[in-house]
């Protein structure tokens, strides 16, 4: 990824191309020039046969300067850097600062292309990119472009598993601005491949990872809560915080306990009691996340009484001895 920097500090993630590529582009783009080349200079001798050799030496010049240098450059120039074997590998030329090219770009680098891909048969232009930290020919370098990546395959987004329900909710007063970003982007990759690792390894990992943000955080983690369910109930304690800063206090289920989604390895032991009062599903290979302590079933609210006529009615407060004035 290149970290190149607009003037309105927006800094792109452009994929420069790399030799490989660049060299198939060309490849393909030389084997088109060179057959069209081909075709027309034999319609050209067969049109100028009785002109005198100095007539036919200047049209075969012009047709040359014509299809391998005008051409190329034109294409450049209408396409915003995309010809045919760019088009084929999923490349585009475009400026340093990440926008199209235009004709003074394409006329450089197709100026300079004559030395360094037909003169010296592309070593000029491969010594260049190999140099060069984004795979840059001097083309590129005196013209101020850049080859990149189009076709870039897109990776697949892997959701975090949620936190155990008993676990959900209870960092809410933990102090979260000390962690920087690197920590949290490794404990969501943690949390995404977990279950591709080792269980030890996995472990391990968790263990140093919660004793990392136990650091961050200044505040110990609960007795006998696994490091990955830490990790987990964390990490969406701070999804809910962005969530609220990010949409306001109304956003459905901000703060709330999210409901249990079985992931494979993450869930209370069977017939543990969670917050709730529902029992945890029996799922082998759970892991076996139970609450600590042996957290009971939580008294339901009492259920709304139905008054006369299917009229509903609220439960009474309790008294308080406070009496509204009249």
């Amino acid at each position: 990824m290149s970290d190149l920097v607009t003037g309105d500090a927006v800094v792109l993630g452009l994929r420069p191309a790399r030799l490989p590529s660049r060299a198939l582009a060309v490849v393909i783009d030389m084997a088109v020039q060179w057959g069209v080349f081909l075709i027309v200079s034999v319609g050209l001798v067969a049109a100028t046969s009785s002109l005198d050799e100095a007539a036919q030496m200047a049209v075969s010049i012009a047709l040359f300067v014509l299809v391998l240098i005008g051409v190329p450059i034109a294409v450049e120039t209408l396409t915003h850097g995309r010809s045919l074997g760019k088009l084929v590998c999923g490349l585009r030329v475009v400026r340093e600062d990440g926008g199209p090219i235009r004709f003074r770009h394409a006329l450089v680098r197709g100026a300079l292309g004559v030395v360094e891909l037909l003169m010296t048969f592309g070593t000029v232009a491969i010594i260049a990119s190999l140099v060069s930290a984004r795979g840059r020919r001097l083309g590129d370098v005196f013209g101020g472009t850049l080859v990149i990546r189009e076709r870039v395959p897109g990776a697949r987004v892997v959701p975090l598993p949620p936190p155990p329900p008993w676990l959900a909710g209870r960092f809410t007063q933990l102090d979260l601005s000390g962690v920087p970003d690197g920590l949290w982007l490794a404990v969501r990759q943690f949390l995404t491949r977990m279950h591709q690792l080792d269980p030890a390894v996995a472990a391990s990992m968790a263990a140093r990872l919660g004793d990392d943000l136990v650091a961050c955080t200044g505040t110990p983690a609960p007795p006998g809560v696994p490091a990955a369910a830490y990790l987990a109930a964390v990490v969406h304690e701070r999804q809910q915080r962005e969530a609220r800063r990010a949409f306001g206090a109304g956003v459905p289920g901000a703060g709330m306990p999210s409901a249990a989604v079985p992931v494979p390895g993450w869930a209370p032991a069977a017939g543990t009691p969670v917050p709730g009062g529902v029992p945890a599903p029996g799922v082998p290979g759970y892991g076996g996340w139970s609450a600590p302590g042996g957290a009971g079933p939580v008294t339901p609210a009492p259920a709304a009484a139905a008054g006369p006529a299917g009229v509903e009615r609220r439960p009474e407060p309790p008294a308080t001895g406070f009496a509204p004035p009249a």
